[in-house]
């Protein structure tokens, strides 16, 4: 479901230049940021780059991915 929102204009010019960056509408940026903010204060102990990864991650098609094989990325 669609709610409009009320935000400052400088805010939404961010995240414009942020979405065109990540591939994501103004509305899917503001929405990835309010969830990494959600999931940062509920983990506080969490890096913030871990939990920009996890939430990139859990939007990947795991059908795309290959499994894991012990000792793959040794030299």
């Amino acid at each position: 479901m669609s709610m409009p929102v009320r935000i400052e204009d400088e805010l939404y010019e961010q995240a414009k230049a942020a979405a065109k960056g990540e591939c994501r509408t103004i509305s899917g940026q503001l929405e990835f940021w309010a969830k990494m903010g959600k999931v940062a204060l509920d983990n506080p102990d969490l890096p913030i780059e871990f939990v920009r990864e996890l939430l990139i991650a859990r939007t990947e098609d795991r059908r795309q991915l290959a499994p894991f094989a012990p000792g793959q990325f040794r030299d």
